[in-house]
């Protein structure tokens, strides 16, 4: 175990521990051999020395979002106090102005939704267009699941009361990482760390129509609807998590035909064991997969990661269901996020 004699010996030796993270990141993304696998540097062993350094004062959502942002960006600026939940702003107007911005939600340059979709302390973590309804989905990162139509909240849920309550007995575990529409079942499909929510939002007790898919093996991280089915009463959800793996999950009308008990109370929500569903999973990444998609025009799915060898893969739906070798390209430091352009016919990756 490590002795902390005092605190500014304690920030020495995590200036430390960042460093010989970094270090490591960058290695692995040059493809150079690390030789002790002792000395190898996950999340779980930057957790433990980081609560060892600092004590329990130190919250496991604050390291998880530090470890991520230095591991997505090896050249951002980080402080010590990140992990502590605090932030060194420029001003305090430019504080104020980000608060403020969290508050709304940006529809074009010209037209903005001033409803307070979040509370301050919140983010918008996931926006969705659904051009044949005429609306758009927001989730934030602590579990409000809103739809907007024409500028004005036609109806939303929080998932992190409800969470909170009924499921987790921590907030950490109940942050949505995204969200998508399904458009053959009509639902709002959003994912936490370990949890898939699927939120009936046309019923008017919206409470008593959410269902939780848990628990899920690795963490969430992304979400998105595959529309390659013609059965009306189905849809295919593509998921990333934070080991690397794709996951396919089909859900259908059957499993959320169940009806609550009367003695229910309106906030509960209906838990669906995960491994009452047809899930089908691939490791692709050998880091986190941010960001998942399917391109309906090239019936293909894209996935990327901020691994530099296994960066982005395009190709077959199926083959997640074998291990077939599948299209992938390597870029220096990973890829965080694609497009595809079906008037241009190309794809744009940003790393």
């Amino acid at each position: 175990a490590l002795e902390v004699p005092d605190f500014k010996n304690a920030l020495k030796q995590f200036q430390k521990l960042v460093e010989k993270t970094v270090t490591q990141k960058t290695k692995e993304r040059l493809g150079l051999y690390i030789e002790d696998d002792d000395e190898m540097i996950d999340y779980d062993k930057f957790y433990t020395t980081t609560q060892t350094l600092f004590g329990p004062e130190v919250k496991d959502h604050n390291v998880k979002a530090f470890f991520r942002k230095i591991s997505n960006n090896l050249d951002t600026r980080t402080e010590w106090c990140e992990i502590f939940g605090y932030f060194i702003g420029e001003s305090d107007a430019l504080s104020s102005q980000l608060k403020e911005e969290n508050m709304v939600f940006l529809v074009s340059e010209k037209q903005q939704i001033t409803h307070a979709v979040v509370k301050r302390q919140d983010v918008i973590k996931g926006i969705v267009k659904v051009p044949h309804l005429d609306f758009t989905v927001t989730s934030s990162q602590k579990g409000v699941l809103t739809i907007f139509n024409n500028q004005v909240i036609q109806t939303q849920t929080n998932f992190f009361i409800i969470l909170l309550g009924s499921i987790y007995g921590n907030q950490d575990t109940a942050w949505i990482t995204g969200c998508d529409f399904l458009p053959r079942l009509k639902c709002v499909v959003a994912v936490t760390e370990r949890t898939v929510i699927v939120w009936d939002y046309k019923s008017k007790g919206s409470q008593n129509n959410c269902f939780t898919i848990r628990p899920m093996e690795n963490g969430l991280l992304c979400v998105c609807t595959v529309t390659m089915s013609d059965y009306l009463a189905k849809d295919n959800i593509l998921m990333g998590d934070d080991k690397g793996y794709v996951h396919l999950l089909t859900v259908t009308s059957d499993h959320f035909g169940l009806k609550q008990c009367k003695g229910k109370k309106e906030s509960q929500l209906q838990v669906l064991d995960s491994k009452t569903f047809n899930t089908v999973k691939r490791k692709l990444h050998d880091d986190w997969v941010v960001k998942v998609k399917y391109i309906s025009d090239l019936n293909c799915f894209g996935s990327c990661s901020s691994d530099s060898i296994h960066s982005f893969v395009l190709d077959d739906i199926k083959r997640l269901e074998d291990n077939l070798p599948v299209k992938e390209f390597s870029v220096p430091r990973g890829v965080n996020a694609f497009t595809y352009c079906g008037k241009a016919k190309v794809i744009v990756t940003g790393g």
